[in-house]
């Protein structure tokens, strides 16, 4: 085994930069001189050898054990640094400018490590995979131009282009790892011809494709090799849902091998987008995060057989460690940053981590610890690093205003620690944990659970107000067409069973008042149709009724005709009322507007009316429920009496 490094980590905020020691005192780098001006940026080496950061007029590099500084680069303007696999070689990127000249500007550079020389440059637009693209050997380096890939060979770049391959229509290209590498290429979906993925052998690249795959709704690729490179995960994304039931398009997957003998799509049993995909150090597994929330966890084999189900919880994050043995579920973003710690080997949980307002998550390179870091400008506030044991244990806490950017040192597999056989202990934490604890703001208790209201505290939840992970039942699709997932209650401030909650009742024009969508005209069951008079009525002055005065009241007689028909006892909460309100005017309390085509109805006849409405709706909730749509318990308890009503509207239409 060769030489282990010591555990490193590094971070960049605005008025700070910093190289920090591992467990267990997690100190400063001595020698380690902080810039005066804020850095743009920082890498380590692949191999954690060698560390860089880029200044507004200056690119340093440092031995990254012991923070002794070797090269400075006069180089200004740099935002983007990478090294090369061994750190051989050393890569900027600067935003294009136009020249004087008017000749291109080689914003791209490549320098040697070692020298500080600049061995070649290149002119590259665009941000977004800017880099070159190395052989684990470093023997050859790709990058794509304008739709043709071109190969470098690193140990004769003066000579140029080493060999070349036109893909017409390709979109991104990826390099495997492992001994035989492979590049596979990607071409967009375009007026209805699908997208492709192509697999070609690095030193057969003017050759047959090895692996060939075309599939439809697909604008752009992600392309996730395995470790060996024998093995791509190809997931796709489109820009626009089609059936409107996500904002951010479609997502599929594929797995190709890079030999072709074997290739198809990733089928996921859950309806939902896709989180995130992992691939295990061993290359013979890989675990995906997928569906609506809360989401889906399964880990498969190379031939997407199913290997285990973790359930449905609140993740979209999924890591391996570096040596496989534990596996981190996690969730960030808008979620409550929960880590939960599996072991691959028995697929039971080892702790649950609370790690709320991480923008970033990874394993150290041994493979005990994770580090967490709140970062700016997604969260400006709390902003620091947090190193975690697998354990569940606070191992260290750093707290740093406005932090940028922070991860641990690289370091290769065989000059890690060995994980052994069983989950380590945690060690003893640093001081820093206590500190944090003593100068902590006392949190503010919260209530357990969601919210209930007086009346509901003390009982069981529905099984309808679960989520799926508590017990719940599972979402299924209404194929409304609705951008937003439909859930498991109205959101109507109408109670369930009422007019415009049950009878599919909808607002009408801004004013907040319903109707049936049948041009305002109301159609009521058991009831004559009105027609419309041209005379005016009997008794009536000028054909018109003329508004009431405010704050005055006519006093009707028992045989007088009122604001409509008269409504027997027991009906007035089922007998839908619509206020209007009109600007200068009050509608007297106690007054209904009139209903038409109730003048010629008796009271039998409108208590027939009535229980023909409430069958109507129990119909509708019934194909709610067919749809699989969930009902609430008022609803059901409505479903429950249909017999009864019919049983009374038959007896009406006897007597009738």
């Amino acid at each position: 085994m060769a030489s282990q490094l010591s555990q490193q980590y590094a971070f960049r905020a605005q008025k700070s930069m910093g190289l920090v020691g591992g467990t267990p005192t997690y100190m400063p780098i001595e020698g380690f001189a902080v810039p005066d001006v804020p850095a743009r940026t920082y890498h380590y080496s692949p191999d954690g050898r060698l560390f860089a950061y880029a200044l507004p007029t200056v690119v340093r590099i440092f031995l990254a054990e012991g923070a002794q500084l070797l090269q400075e680069l006069s180089v200004p303007n740099i935002i983007e640094l990478k090294f090369s696999p061994r750190g051989t070689y050393l890569s900027t990127w600067e935003r294009p400018v136009k020249l004087e000249d008017g000749a291109q500007h080689k914003n791209l550079r490549v320098f040697s490590a070692s020298t500080g020389e600049e061995l070649i440059s290149f002119t590259q637009k665009s941000q977004e995979n800017w880099d070159l693209q190395y052989t684990m050997s470093e023997s050859h380096a790709i990058r794509l131009v304008a739709q043709e890939i071109q190969v470098y060979r690193p140990a004769e770049w003066g000579k140029g282009i080493a060999d070349k391959l036109r893909v017409e229509g390709a979109s991104m290209v990826s390099l495997s790892s492992g001994l035989n590498p492979s590049v596979a290429v990607f071409v967009a979906e375009k007026k209805g011809a699908p997208a492709v993925v192509k697999i070609y052998g690095l030193s057969t690249l003017s050759g047959a494709p090895t692996c060939s795959k075309t599939f439809f709704k697909a604008d752009r690729a992600q392309i996730k090799w395995n470790d060996l490179g024998t093995q791509a995960l190809v997931l796709t994304q489109t820009e626009v849902d089609n059936s409107n039931m996500s904002y951010y398009g479609e997502t599929g997957m594929y797995l190709l091998s890079a030999a072709g003998n074997f290739d198809c799509r990733v089928t996921l049993d859950k309806e939902g987008p896709i989180h995130d995909v992992s691939w295990s150090p061993n290359s013979k597994e890989f675990g995906v995060v997928y569906g609506y929330m809360p989401a889906k966890t399964t880990l498969f084999d190379q031939r997407v057989r199913t290997l285990h189900d973790f359930g449905s919880s609140p993740h979209n994050f999924i890591a391996f460690n570096p040596q496989g043995r534990l596996l981190a579920l996690a969730g960030f973003g808008n979620l409550a940053g929960k880590i939960d710690i599996f072991d691959r080997r028995t697929l039971t949980k080892i702790c649950t981590i609370d790690a709320p307002n991480t923008s970033y998550c990874e394993w150290s390179p041994c493979g005990r610890f994770l580090l967490t870091a709140t970062l700016s400008p997604r969260l400006r506030v709390d902003n620091g690093i947090k190193v975690w044991h697998c354990t569940g244990g606070l191992m260290h806490v750093q707290p740093v205003e406005e932090l940028y950017q922070a991860s641990w040192r690289p370091t290769l597999l065989d000059q890690a620690p060995p994980f052994g056989s069983t989950v380590p202990a945690a060690p003893q934490p640093s001081i820093s944990v206590l500190t944090a604890a003593l100068t902590a703001k006392p949190a503010t208790p919260k209530a357990a659970g969601a919210y209930r209201p007086p009346g509901a505290r003390g009982l069981a939840t529905p099984a309808i107000f679960k989520r799926e992970d508590e017990g719940g039942a599972p979402r299924m699709p209404t194929g409304s067409g609705s951008a937003t997932p439909p859930r498991g209650y109205n959101r109507s401030p109408n109670p369930p069973g009422s007019m415009g909650h049950a009878n599919g009742a909808t607002p009408s024009n801004g004013n907040g008042h319903y109707q049936n969508g049948n041009g305002g005209r109301r159609h009521v069951p058991g009831a004559a149709p009105k027609t419309p008079s041209t005379a005016p009525a009997p008794g009536a002055e000028g054909g018109e009724k003329k508004p009431k005065k405010k704050g005055k009241k006519k006093e009707k007689g028992p045989g007088e005709a009122g604001s409509g028909a008269a409504t027997p006892i027991g009906e007035a909460s089922v007998r839908p009322s619509i206020d209007v309100t009109v600007v200068g005017t009050q509608t007297p309390q106690g007054s209904v507007p009139p209903t038409p085509g109730a003048e010629s109805l008796d009271p039998i006849a409108k208590k027939v009316r009535n229980l023909n409405k409430k069958l109507k709706a129990i119909d509708e909730l019934k194909e709610k429920a067919n749809r699989g749509e969930r009902l609430e318990a008022t609803q059901l308890k409505k479903m429950e009496g249909e017999a009864e009503i019919r049983k009374e509207l038959s007896s009406l239409e006897i007597t009738a």
